[in-house]
């Protein structure tokens, strides 16, 4: 009985562990190329028959190399994603690309991916990274860094994050590689006052009068 009882600890302590540390599923086959058209909903994308697959499911034109507008951005970056939308061949596989541009003093605003690991490499410009801690009885920690060409960071799985060009006449780009086939995308601002939350709630949250979160909803 006690035994018994060992093992099952042994087991659910286990299971409890690989729950906390597991990402996107692995892979079962050598490829699964999406099937985008398909109508049948499964936790990612159906495979398409195999006899029908080529290299150009492998194969993305995406012309990285090329600067992107910025101008448009209220935020002043512009993020271009590499996905299973564009190279169907990544699905199943728990990674996706992205180059992001920043204009300068633009940002990628504070966010957090909720199922992936980010890391980047800095192609161009100077950036001022960083992410925060989870929640502790001494608060949050900011861990950030000033990155310059050649330099990389990586973001933790599901810690708020940002990316800032703190350069007044100088363009900033980075390639950033995350550990998901769909990491998630949470970006603060826009879910706490873009969102339906109630202005009362908000005020009490942030310990300030109904009339700010009014003027910042608006």
């Amino acid at each position: 009985m006690v035994l018994a009882t060992y093992f099952l600890l042994v087991f659910f302590e286990y299971w409890s562990l690989s729950q906390a540390i597991a990402s996107d599923p692995s892979p079962l086959q050598d490829i699964c190329v999406a099937d985008i058209h398909s109508p049948v909903k499964v936790n990612g994308f159906v495979c398409k028959d195999t006899m029908a697959v080529n290299a150009d499911d492998f194969f993305k034109a995406a012309n990285l190399d090329k600067p992107r507008d910025t101008m448009k951005s209220k935020v002043g970056s512009n993020v271009t994603l590499i996905n299973v939308m564009q190279l169907p061949g990544l699905n199943t596989l728990g990674i996706r690309l992205a180059r992001i541009d920043y204009a300068p003093l633009g940002q990628n605003p504070p966010h957090t991916h909720t199922r992936a690991t980010e890391i980047l490499t800095v192609l161009e410009g100077t950036l001022y990274v960083g992410f925060v801690t989870s929640n502790t009885d001494n608060g949050n920690k900011l861990l950030a860094k000033v990155l310059n060409k050649g330099d990389v960071f990586v973001f933790p799985q599901g810690l708020i994050h940002f990316q800032f060009n703190p350069v007044h006449d100088k363009l900033a780009v980075v390639i950033a590689a995350l550990s998901s086939q769909n990491p998630g995308a949470i970006t603060i601002a826009n879910a706490v006052f873009g969102s339906k939350l109630p202005n009362d709630v908000l005020a009490k949250a942030f310990q300030v009068q109904k009339g700010t979160i009014d003027w910042l909803q608006a």
